[in-house]
């Protein structure tokens, strides 16, 4: 849990902090690189610190573990080249919304999930093929994150798919992108034989769906104080993250436990 949240993800929100400044300083002023609350100095410590206590705690990890390759290790190493490139030029994997999104989709998605694998079981290849086409859901999430960066995205040429596509169209590749996903790993349960945790699985997902239509807003006017995320979501991407993502992570213990039993 250090190892992929405070450390590498932290990491991760660092370096892409530092690499969006200049984006920051149009779409989010008051964060703090752009607001200056935070030096360069202290910015490129911070990121060393983490990334070296990361790959640290991976490689203790596989000594625990008694692993004779250090499979944890270099998945943490491989994660972190991956946060690199996807937030630093030249690559910069971010300008391109499909693959970009993707990469940050596999990053929250597969990544820990192979770690955890790795260290408490057996990372198999058909493990390896579900994550990575669960991370598709984690493409329509990322998704929801480019919505407030639209203006800065467009001034300094990101081609987000709200930039790319008119946020019109790209609210529906979001919606899809997740509920498609989440729906088929429920079919793959299903012919797998495991049809209670396919059925948990599509419970864990209509909540999701109903938010994807309403974001609870207790200070509007709407009966039930509810407001249209498709309707808005440049507005509404917040509170659509806050209702709705919680349950497309326990979508995820249920698959994998069902995965693993």
């Amino acid at each position: 849990m250090l190892m992929s949240g405070p450390f590498l993800t932290g990491y991760t929100q660092t370096i892409n902090d530092y690499y969006d400044r200049e984006i920051d300083a149009i779409n989010e002023p008051y964060r703090p690189i752009p607001s200056g609350a935070i030096s360069e100095n202290e910015v490129i410590t911070q990121i060393w610190v983490l990334l070296l206590g990361g790959l640290g705690l991976a490689g203790l990890l596989d000594v625990w573990a008694g692993h004779d390759f250090p499979v944890v290790f270099y998945l943490a190493l491989g994660g972190s080249l991956l946060s690199y490139i996807y937030s630093a030029p030249p690559l910069k994997l971010k300008q391109n919304g499909w693959i970009g999104n993707f990469a940050l989709g596999a990053s929250y998605i597969s990544l820990p999930w192979w770690a955890g694998q790795a260290l408490f079981g057996t990372l198999t290849p058909d493990i390896i093929v579900l994550t990575l086409l669960y991370s598709i859901a984690g493409l329509g999430i990322a998704i929801v994150n480019d919505f407030k960066s639209i203006e800065g995205d467009r001034a300094l040429g990101l081609q987000s798919l709200p930039v790319a596509f008119g946020a019109e169209t790209a609210k529906w590749i979001c919606v899809g992108a997740i509920d498609i996903t989440q729906l088929s790993v429920a079919g793959y349960l299903l012919e797998a034989g495991k049809p209670y945790y396919a059925l948990a699985l599509v419970g864990l997902i209509i909540p999701q769906v109903v938010f994807q239509a309403y974001t609870l807003n207790r200070g509007c006017e709407t009966p039930l104080g509810f407001q249209y995320f498709l309707k808005d979501p440049v507005k509404y991407d917040v509170k659509y993250q806050a209702s709705a993502q919680p349950f497309l992570v326990l979508g995820l213990l249920v698959t994998a436990l069902a995965t693993s039993h």
